[in-house]
Order: structure tokens, then C-alpha cells, then sequence
């Protein structure tokens, strides 16, 4: 195939599929598309690690970093808020609130042992998650080895992002969920923008990708623009480029592959959902953000429960809580297997196999070529 989106990043396919799992990064960029780690999650030690894996992986195929960096969160005035700065703003309220659900669902504490190889955000970095500090870090680690892409996933590029990338010859890429995103990132100077509609999974906006595709094409103007949201097979991937985009921009999908490494029990969940199964919630990031419905998403959207705190002392919040309930999850008709949950958008409904990364890159394509077939079968007639 030849769009913008092959051209600038020298793949076979338009399809670049975001994933925090580093094997289906390999798999999608070896299968012809470019792999997109999603690095918020990583401590500094294991994105080296993982980034060297992925390059001693896949050759000479490229692949890109997906980095969080929001224009505004709470805190963020104050200059480089630590995590402990954090923890200190967040109300007694929600820490008895969480306390109480944990306990009610009988989700068993962590030993001193398990707590320290959780995972933390305590164990990843001082540094506030989401900030610009801990995202400075990890555009520095990103850019000592050889992306093609960078992405940014909340707001627009910060300028010292896009030079520092530029001057590597690396393109830079953000997230836009209206047409006024698409006109600060232009304005901004990105090489891509990704038109990411409501039904995506994660941080999303309110506009369906139908509508939003081609308003951000409008306004990108020479811009190209990939879609995304509601995007995991060829139908959807020939709709979104005929609605103007030059690509497509897929997370979910590679959920239930068989290299993704979702939880067993939240992959389950989302092999059995339906598209009707999934919710914008507030409760893990303290931004709407798209996910499994679960007793977690019920309990957070109580009436006599307190509201999400904002970002990042909800993420702070949360994050214990997360690791033990995801420490126990495995435990049939248990309190913290009703609560698992994570991200997934609307698309969960047709995820009801799990299949290679690889294969879906080409069952993709396949389906693709099908429905310009079509297509084109109706202007002959």
C-alpha cells in the first residue's frame, strides 16, 4: 500500500498498533506495520530494556513510543511535583472510600514482599505520573535508540519534545479528539495527527469517529491524519480512509492476542464482551477514559461515593489498589475478580478470539482489500 503514512514511515501498511506489551509491538512492526510501545508504564530501567528488545527484535523495521504528557493536571503549577507531593493532596475521603471497597470485596492486602514487586508508580519513578518530568526522561531514553515515531498521547507536543525529535529524525504524532486538537497540533508543528473517536479505548473524547475523522482531516490540511476508535478490522480500516484518513491508529485489538500481556482474567472478560460492555470512566485516571464495565466502574459511579479525584492524584490513588486486586483476580467468584478491569473500547465486542499479532495485521488487510472491492463493484453497476 501507498498512503502518507507508509511513505513518511517507511511500513508496508498503514496500520500502527499502540500496545504497552513489547511482543506485540515486534509482531505488528515484522508483519508490516509499525509497532507503537506505549511507554507510560515503564520505569526507566525497563523501557532501555525494552526498547533494546524490540530493535534487536525487529531488524531494521520500524517502530514508534507512545508518551503521556497533558497540557494541565493537578499540581502541575507548582513546578516538578514529586510523588509524595502527590500522595499528599489526596482527601482522607477517598483513601476510606478505597480502604472500605477493598474490604468489602474482601481483596486480601499485599505482604510487605508482594508490595514492593508490585509495580508501583513509587517503584517506576519519583516523578508524578503523567508529568512533564517523568515524560522529559523518557523522551531522553526513547531518542538514545531508533524510533521513527513518537506519539503524545494527551495534548499538544510540547515544543522541546518536537525539536529534540526533529533534530533525531524522529516525526512526531498526537492524539486529537476534536477539531480544535488537530488545529493546536498543527499549530504546534507535529507530522501526524491521530483523529481518535468516542467508541476508542482509554483517554477519548465525546465525538464518534464517523464524524470526527473528517473534521480532523479538514482541519489537519497537509497534515496526514490517521483514524482511530471503534478500529480493530478491514471494514473499519477502508471507512476510516475513506473518510479522508491516510491510516489507522489500533490499540484495543491486541488485547486478546496471543502475545498481549492482559491479565488473564480481564482478557477473558473481554473475549466474552460485547461492544455494549465497555464505559468512560473516570476511576483509574482521574480522566474519562474507556474501559470493561466492572463492580470497580459501579462503585466509582455511585451517588454516595466521592468523585474521581483529577490527574494525577487519582492514578496515585488507585495504583495499590490495582496491583492487589490484579494480584488475585485469578480467584473464581472472588471480590477482586469482579472488580479487574482495564482499558478497551467498543471494538471489545468483535475481539472474541484470540489470534497472533501478526495474523491480525493480515486478516486486516485482507478484509481492507475486500470492501474496495466492494466498492468499486458498485461503480461498475
Amino acid at each position: 500500500m501507498k498512503t502518507p503514512v507508509t511513505e513518511m514511515l517507511g511500513i508496508e501498511f498503514p496500520i500502527l498498533a499502540f500496545s504497552h506489551c513489547r511482543d506485540v509491538v515486534a509482531a505488528v512492526s515484522k508483519a508490516g506495520g509499525l509497532g507503537v510501545l506505549g511507554a507510560v508504564g515503564h520505569s526507566d530501567k525497563d523501557l532501555e530494556i525494552d526498547l533494546k528488545w524490540i530493535e534487536d527484535e525487529i531488524g531494521d523495521h520500524p517502530y514508534g513510543v507512545d508518551l503521556i504528557v497533558p497540557a494541565r493536571y493537578a499540581g502541575d503549577g507548582e513546578g516538578g511535583l514529586k510523588i509524595e507531593d502527590i500522595a499528599a493532596m489526596i482527601p482522607d475521603e477517598h483513601r476510606k472510600f478505597l480502604e472500605e471497597l477493598l474490604e468489602r470485596y474482601e481483596v486480601p492486602e499485599e505482604s510487605p514482599e508482594e508490595s514492593k514487586s508490585s509495580n508501583s508508580w513509587s517503584e517506576r519513578s519519583t516523578d508524578a505520573p503523567f508529568s512533564a518530568n517523568r515524560a522529559a526522561r523518557q523522551i531522553e531514553i526513547a531518542l538514545a535508540h531508533r524510533p521513527s515515531l513518537m506519539a503524545n498521547a494527551l495534548g499538544p507536543p510540547p515544543k522541546e519534545m518536537i525539536d529534540k525529535c526533529h533534530d533525531a529524525g524522529v516525526k512526531v504524532a498526537a492524539l486529537a479528539g476534536a477539531r480544535t486538537h488537530a488545529e493546536r497540533h498543527v499549530n504546534a508543528g507535529v507530522d501526524m495527527i491521530i483523529a481518535q473517536g468516542y467508541e476508542a479505548g482509554g483517554h477519548t473524547g465525546e465525538i464518534g469517529s464517523m464524524v470526527l475523522i473528517p473534521e480532523i482531516v479538514d482541519a489537519a490540511g497537509s497534515v496526514p491524519v490517521v483514524g482511530a476508535g471503534g478500529i480493530g478490522r478491514g471494514r473499519q480500516m477502508a471507512a476510516a480512509m475513506a473518510l479522508g484518513a491516510a491510516g489507522v491508529w489500533c490499540g484495543s485489538v491486541w488485547l486478546t492476542t496471543e502475545e498481549a500481556e492482559t491479565h488473564p482474567v480481564v482478557k477473558e472478560k473481554m473475549l466474552a464482551a460485547g461492544s455494549g460492555d465497555t464505559l468512560r470512566s473516570r476511576s483509574l485516571t482521574g480522566k474519562p477514559a474507556r474501559m470493561l464495565k466492572s463492580a470497580w466502574t459501579e462503585e466509582w459511579a455511585r451517588e454516595d461515593t466521592p468523585d474521581p479525584l483529577g490527574m494525577p492524584l487519582q492514578p496515585i490513588l488507585t495504583d495499590g489498589s490495582q496491583a492487589r486486586i490484579n494480584r488475585t483476580a485469578h480467584h473464581s467468584g472472588s471480590g477482586s475478580e469482579k472488580l479487574a478491569t482495564y482499558f478497551v473500547g467498543q471494538i471489545v465486542g468483535s475481539m472474541n478470539r484470540a489470534r497472533p499479532a501478526g495474523q491480525v495485521v493480515i486478516d486486516m488487510i485482507e478484509e481492507f482489500i475486500e470492501s474496495c472491492e466492494y466498492l468499486a463493484e458498485q461503480l461498475e453497476t
